[in-house]
């Protein structure tokens, strides 16, 4: 699961057990922070943008669900990509895209209370949902498993090009914020949940993952 040099630092090479329980409660935190985002009201990440702008277009499907499709989609993608290093236990990233899927749906139901209206507010949600969603990645980094199918298909595209893996990551956030925009246009007159937030959640969870790095190894050399 590794995708850069600096996360050998902080993974977890022990108890498979362990591995996996911090892998769940990774992706646990990960969509509370996702939720928390779209409850702060004033922009999300561009996959969540996409994903929650389909569920006003097909109101009777759930994000969790859309989140699902989506990436099922890129698993396809992936085995377009370069088929020949595609294998069978690629199909293993299904489980916890659908876990993924599951705890997205149960954060937004359990979040559902929270509306505000003063901006200050929704900033400060926003930060802190930032730095959740960031701390469930870094969680999952160290669990050191299965990349979710978004991933491994970004990961592929690296392998197939050899571009910077920095560079592929953005133009792919771009490609969803667009695909998103166009279909808010279509189907609903205008983009929905493309504002501010979107762009500080680009910024910060970067920030707050390397800032989790640094803490995890400064206390972990304590």
């Amino acid at each position: 699961m590794l995708q850069h040099e600096e996360e050998a630092g902080v993974v977890d090479t022990g108890s498979l057990i362990r591995r996996w329980v911090t892998y769940a409660a990774g992706i646990y935190l990960l969509t509370l922070g996702v939720s928390l985002a779209i409850r702060a009201g004033i922009g999300i990440s561009p996959q969540s943008s996409l994903t929650r702008t389909m569920t006003l277009v097909i109101p009777g499907v759930s994000q969790g669900t859309f989140n699902f499709i989506l990436e099922l989609l890129m698993l396809v993608l992936t085995y377009l990509v370069l088929p020949k290093d595609f294998k069978l236990k690629n199909f293993l990233s299904l489980i916890p895209a659908f876990v993924l899927a599951a705890f997205l749906d149960l954060n937004l139901m359990l979040t559902s209370w929270i509306v505000l209206d003063v901006y200050a507010a929704k900033f400060l949600l926003l930060v802190f949902a930032d730095a959740t969603l960031a701390f469930g990645l870094f969680l999952m980094i160290r669990a050191n498993l299965i990349l979710m199918p978004v991933d491994m298909f970004v990961n592929t595209i690296f392998k197939r090009t050899g571009w910077k893996w920095g560079n592929i990551k953005t133009g792919f956030d771009c490609t969803l914020l667009v695909i998103s925009a166009c279909i808010g246009l279509i189907f609903l007159g205008a983009p929905n949940f493309i504002r501010e937030g979107t762009i500080i959640n680009g910024i910060l969870v970067g920030q707050y993952i390397k800032l989790y790095f640094f803490l995890f190894k400064k206390f972990s050399r304590a």
